[in-house]
């Protein structure tokens, strides 16, 4: 039976067991202007019945992308995912898997494991690949740490291009590090790169660009690559996975680790999560690399077999010395992308890339053709672009979505900029078009958002 504290005295005798002589003293650590001073307002007790009544209520409240048309962007895009994808991920025996502690009785899943860190390699040019961290913005954090170890410097360059959320997360990570963040400007839309140079020094350990870049636009990370090296820094590129169907891989552009948000490999959009964080490095800093490295030997039977490379790193070995912290079935999410990767195959991305890019462009036409609307910055941009709007953006977003249709975010969601003009912080929409739009739905946003 549930031991349940219905008396004073069975409270009493609980707390005299943990040594404490009241609920309040466990409660001590918490600032009191963070504790509720009343009771909780808990509605009476519903029945199955209703409760699953209320529940499918509340379900029917929600719309997405298969109710609505969406143009949302910034970091999760509605991309197509192919039936395979749910009908392999969805077998119980990847379903329902855990962390593979006894990596011998867990032969299957890192099999799935290997082949997604080897089209990661293939995808990216680099030599090595974990078996994915939690997601993008924790991929370009641990990418942070590993310039960290492998350099003993403590300062980090990041461009105005990366996500802010990116740089909100490692400027979180760094808190307790003695890190410190240093911003390039991207007034333009992209670095400018005598004022990147400028910033990098011999204390800096890392410089993180973004290609494509949060507004779309194309960063030469050729010239930062070469700017980090110069100084003995490590360059570290965050990559749209799609635009590899068409742009050079981060291995040919001189990048020492490649990180990504790899929601658009197979993963829908889904409340938020969960997503993937891709992680691949050349082999210099293979030891400092977090997360599962899987393997591919031979038993002592001379049969194929499949194991956990360098134990050490994880956290049932080294606990707290580890440098992995990746726990519960995250893999399938990486299972998840080798299943899309395999199913379209090369060939597949880069039509999906260039259809991408078509629509893009075109998109970007229309909407500022004998238009109020223009375009915040100009030259070549893959997927999203950063449309100023004639007033409010959260304004145009109002019109947009009373005709079905969901665009943005807005710059005053994404907020974290320094160089951006009052004018793009304000009036700024990010519009994020994949190959799952059309031209006919492109053309009816862009009607919508002309009338007056």
């Amino acid at each position: 039976m549930p031991y349940v504290l219905n008396t004073p005295d069975q409270q009493q005798e609980m707390l005299a067991k943990i040594g404490v002589s009241s609920v309040a003293d466990l409660l001590a650590q918490i600032p009191a202007g963070c504790r509720l001073s009343r009771p909780l307002n808990m509605p009476p007790a519903l029945t199955e019945l209703e409760l699953e009544q209320e529940m499918r209520e509340l379900a029917g409240r929600n719309v997405g992308p298969s109710s609505r048309v969406c143009f949302l962007g910034g970091g999760a895009y509605e991309h197509f995912v192919p039936a395979v994808v749910d009908e392999i991920t969805g077998r119980g025996e990847f379903y329902t898997a855990y962390t593979p502690y006894q990596a011998e009785a867990s032969q299957g899943s890192l099999q799935a494991f290997f082949e997604y860190q080897s089209m990661i390699c293939a995808l990216t040019g680099m030599d090595a690949s974990n078996a994915s961290l939690y997601e993008g913005g924790s991929a370009v954090c641990e990418a942070v740490l590993m310039a960290m170890h492998s350099t003993g410097r403590k300062q980090i360059v990041m461009t105005e291009g990366v996500h802010p959320e990116y740089r909100q997360v490692v400027e979180t990570y760094l808190t307790t590090l003695g890190g410190t963040v240093v911003t390039a400007p991207c007034s333009q839309g992209v670095i400018d790169p005598a004022k990147l140079a400028a910033l990098i020094s011999n204390q800096t350990a890392a410089v993180v660009v973004q290609h494509p870049n949060v507004f779309g636009r194309l960063e030469d990370v050729a010239i930062v690559s070469g700017a980090a090296h110069q100084q003995g820094a490590i360059c570290i590129q965050s990559f749209d996975p799609i635009s590899l169907g068409l742009l050079k891989r981060p291995a040919d552009l001189g990048v020492d680790i490649a990180v990504a948000e790899g929601q658009s490999l197979g993963i829908p959009l889904q409340y938020g999560g969960p997503y993937l964080g891709i992680l691949a490095c050349k082999k210099e800093f293979l030891r400092k690399m977090p997360g599962r490295l899987i393997g591919l030997t031979t038993d002592r039977r001379g049969a194929q077999c499949f194991v956990l490379n360098l134990q050490a790193r994880e956290q049932h070995i080294r606990r707290d010395k580890a440098t992995s912290n990746i726990c519960t079935n995250q893999g399938l999410m990486a299972l998840r992308a080798a299943v899309y990767l395999a199913a379209v195959g090369p060939q597949g991305l880069k039509e999906a890339a260039e259809r991408c890019c078509r629509l893009t462009h075109y998109a970007a036409q229309r909407f500022t053709q004998d238009s109020q609307y223009t375009l915040a910055f100009s030259g070549p941009c893959f997927k999203e672009f950063v449309l100023l709007c004639p007033d409010s953006a959260e304004a145009t977003q109002a019109k947009a979505r009373q005709a079905g249709f969901d665009i943005g975010p807005n710059f005053q969601r994404l907020s974290g900029w320094t160089s951006l003009s009052p004018e793009i912080q304000e009036r700024g929409l990010l519009i994020a078009v994949t190959e799952c739009r059309s031209v006919e739905e492109i053309d009816r946003l862009a009607a919508v958002l002309n009338q007056n």
